[in-house]
């Protein structure tokens, strides 16, 4: 089933003087977690292509394109939307061009089918207001299904998060770069590593029906500590790919009764070829990993 499109929102436009006012009208609801689990069985694919568009990578030839970014972005959507069941746009990819790049980002968003999850990678976390407009940023003005964020300052940095129905939270819970070893295994007083007292705590303020996790493909048995502590919810998996995370492991550890699991790849994707068939390449890439998630999951027996 399709996302609505329904609701109103005001968002900030700097176009004109330097703020100014439009209404959505047609603002999509945000996919729920059993429409979320519907996408997975009809596509027997659990697969997330992160849109990590970076001009430096992408084939010559869309640099001569008026908006190359979404160019770049359209192609590789048309090639791989029958085999993944999210989008996950790198927002920094995007903010660093500034009006160019948001306007680009939005395109994409619109473009995205409307029964294809969306994520906002974007890792904000501050509190009071301005984790709200952080919010209203990524659900209002885009309206994302989900977004991204650092839960470090604490229930205030997320739960504002959650006050906007039908919009998911993705909390950095253990992730894959070499410095999540700084902080998050640093052990208590009673011995629990830093990320699960984090685990644990996030998992009061919100449910499995609009709050995820990231979890890094390249801590393989952590994510099994993970699961143990949040059976039920979604986690949201980069690393596997391009970054040496296996399919398989993050299988083993993090598998739940519902999948439970977005597995996110992207430069594997993207960048599979540079030339003028790097979107046949990339969808190429998109559908050997759906081959092998469809596997997994009749093993699972998700699929009766």
């Amino acid at each position: 089933m399709k996302k609505s499109e329904q609701q109103c929102s005001l968002f900030l436009c700097p176009k004109i003087s330097f703020f100014c006012i439009f209404v959505h009208k047609y603002m999509p609801i945000s996919m729920t977690r059993h429409q979320l689990i519907e996408q997975i069985r009809t596509k027997k694919s659990f697969l997330c292509v992160g849109l990590d568009t970076d001009l430096n990578k992408i084939p010559a030839h869309l640099l001569e394109t008026e908006d190359p970014i979404f160019e770049f972005n359209k192609a590789i959507i048309d090639a791989t939307k029958d085999f993944c069941v999210a989008y996950k746009p790198n927002i920094a990819f995007y903010e660093q061009y500034g009006e160019k790049g948001w306007a680009s980002l939005e395109k994409t968003l619109n473009y995205i089918p409307k029964d294809i999850f969306t994520i906002a990678d974007a890792k904000r976390g501050d509190i009071g207001n301005t984790s709200t407009y952080y919010a209203k940023t990524f659900f209002e003005y885009l309206p994302f299904d989900s977004v991204t964020i650092a839960p470090y300052m604490g229930e205030d940095s997320v739960t504002p998060f959650l006050e906007f129905p039908g919009k998911w939270a993705i909390v950095l819970a253990l992730t894959s770069n070499k410095g999540a070893m700084d902080f998050q295994t640093i052990k208590d007083e009673n011995g629990e590593e830093f990320f699960k007292s984090v685990l644990r705590k996030t998992s009061t303020w919100g449910n499995p029906e609009n709050m995820m996790y990231v979890v890094g493909a390249t801590r393989a048995e952590q994510i099994g500590e993970v699961r143990a502590i949040v059976p039920d919810s979604f986690f949201l998996v980069p690393g596997v790919g391009a970054q040496g995370g296996s399919l398989e492991d993050v299988c083993q550890y993090g598998w739940n009764k519902d999948c439970g699991l977005l597995v996110n790849s992207s430069r594997a994707i993207l960048y599979a070829s540079n030339g003028l068939d790097f979107a046949e390449k990339a969808g190429e890439e998109a559908k050997k990993v759906q081959i092998e998630m469809e596997k997994i999951l009749k093993v699972k027996l998700f699929l009766i």
